[in-house]
Protein backbone atom coordinates (compact mmCIF):
# COMPACT_ATOMS: atom_id res chain seq x y z
CA UNK A 1 0.00 0.00 0.00
CA UNK A 2 1.35 3.45 -0.84
CA UNK A 3 2.26 5.32 2.30
CA UNK A 4 4.00 8.64 2.79
CA UNK A 5 7.15 8.86 4.89
CA UNK A 6 5.47 10.58 7.84
CA UNK A 7 2.53 8.16 7.83
CA UNK A 8 4.91 5.18 7.63
CA UNK A 9 6.86 6.56 10.60
CA UNK A 10 3.66 6.99 12.64
CA UNK A 11 2.34 3.53 11.79
CA UNK A 12 5.68 1.95 12.69
CA UNK A 13 5.66 3.78 16.02
CA UNK A 14 2.07 2.67 16.70
CA UNK A 15 2.96 -0.94 15.88
CA UNK A 16 6.01 -0.79 18.12
CA UNK A 17 4.67 1.21 21.08
CA UNK A 18 0.87 1.32 21.08
CA UNK A 19 -0.63 -1.68 19.41
CA UNK A 20 1.03 -4.46 21.46
CA UNK A 21 -0.68 -3.21 24.63
CA UNK A 22 -4.06 -3.30 22.86
CA UNK A 23 -3.88 -6.56 20.94
CA UNK A 24 -6.04 -9.41 22.15
CA UNK A 25 -5.87 -12.01 19.43
CA UNK A 26 -6.05 -9.70 16.39
CA UNK A 27 -2.57 -10.36 15.03
CA UNK A 28 -3.47 -9.61 11.41
CA UNK A 29 -5.36 -6.35 12.00
CA UNK A 30 -3.66 -2.98 11.88
CA UNK A 31 -6.30 -1.00 13.74
CA UNK A 32 -8.01 -2.42 16.79
CA UNK A 33 -11.07 -1.71 18.88
CA UNK A 34 -10.81 -0.59 22.51
CA UNK A 35 -11.07 -4.29 23.43
CA UNK A 36 -8.11 -5.22 21.23
CA UNK A 37 -10.15 -6.86 18.50
CA UNK A 38 -10.17 -6.27 14.76
CA UNK A 39 -12.33 -3.30 13.77
CA UNK A 40 -15.36 -4.45 11.82
CA UNK A 41 -17.43 -2.42 9.38
CA UNK A 42 -20.15 -1.64 11.91
CA UNK A 43 -17.59 -0.16 14.31
CA UNK A 44 -16.06 1.95 11.57
CA UNK A 45 -19.50 3.21 10.56
CA UNK A 46 -20.09 4.31 14.15
CA UNK A 47 -16.70 6.06 14.32
CA UNK A 48 -16.68 7.65 10.88
CA UNK A 49 -19.79 9.45 9.75
CA UNK A 50 -19.22 8.79 6.03
CA UNK A 51 -16.71 5.91 5.64
CA UNK A 52 -16.99 5.95 1.85
CA UNK A 53 -15.41 9.40 1.88
CA UNK A 54 -12.23 7.82 3.22
CA UNK A 55 -12.10 5.49 0.21
CA UNK A 56 -12.83 8.40 -2.11
CA UNK A 57 -10.11 10.58 -0.55
CA UNK A 58 -7.66 7.67 -0.70
CA UNK A 59 -8.35 7.07 -4.40
CA UNK A 60 -8.25 10.77 -5.25
CA UNK A 61 -4.91 11.28 -3.47
CA UNK A 62 -3.44 8.27 -5.26
CA UNK A 63 -4.60 9.57 -8.61
CA UNK A 64 -3.27 13.06 -7.89
CA UNK A 65 0.04 11.47 -6.90
CA UNK A 66 0.33 9.77 -10.27
CA UNK A 67 -0.97 6.27 -9.54
CA UNK A 68 -2.55 4.53 -12.51
CA UNK A 69 -6.20 3.47 -12.48
CA UNK A 70 -5.38 -0.27 -12.49
CA UNK A 71 -3.39 0.10 -9.26
CA UNK A 72 -6.18 2.12 -7.66
CA UNK A 73 -8.70 -0.49 -8.85
CA UNK A 74 -6.73 -3.24 -7.16
CA UNK A 75 -6.26 -1.30 -3.90
CA UNK A 76 -9.97 -0.46 -3.69
CA UNK A 77 -11.02 -3.98 -4.63
CA UNK A 78 -13.18 -2.88 -7.56
CA UNK A 79 -14.14 -5.71 -9.90
CA UNK A 80 -14.50 -3.37 -12.86
CA UNK A 81 -12.17 -0.63 -14.05
CA UNK A 82 -15.22 1.43 -15.03
CA UNK A 83 -16.05 1.78 -11.34
CA UNK A 84 -12.57 3.13 -10.65
CA UNK A 85 -12.67 5.49 -13.65
CA UNK A 86 -15.14 7.68 -11.77
CA UNK A 87 -12.15 9.05 -9.87
CA UNK A 88 -10.41 10.15 -13.07
CA UNK A 89 -13.43 12.29 -13.97
CA UNK A 90 -13.47 13.83 -10.50
CA UNK A 91 -9.75 14.60 -10.79
CA UNK A 92 -10.19 16.18 -14.24
CA UNK A 93 -12.95 18.47 -12.92
CA UNK A 94 -10.80 19.43 -9.95
CA UNK A 95 -7.83 20.22 -12.18
CA UNK A 96 -10.04 22.38 -14.40
CA UNK A 97 -11.28 24.39 -11.38
CA UNK A 98 -7.70 24.93 -10.18
CA UNK A 99 -6.59 25.95 -13.68
CA UNK A 100 -9.54 28.32 -14.12
CA UNK A 101 -8.80 29.90 -10.75
CA UNK A 102 -5.16 30.44 -11.64
CA UNK A 103 -5.84 31.57 -15.22
CA UNK A 104 -9.27 33.24 -15.21
CA UNK A 105 -8.84 34.69 -18.74
CA UNK A 106 -8.01 31.40 -20.40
Amino acid sequence: MPLGEEAAHRVARYLREGRPALAAGAENALFLSARGRRLDTSTIRRLVRHPHRLRHAFATHLLEGGADLRTIQELLGHASLSTTQIYSHVDARRLRRVYDGAHPRS
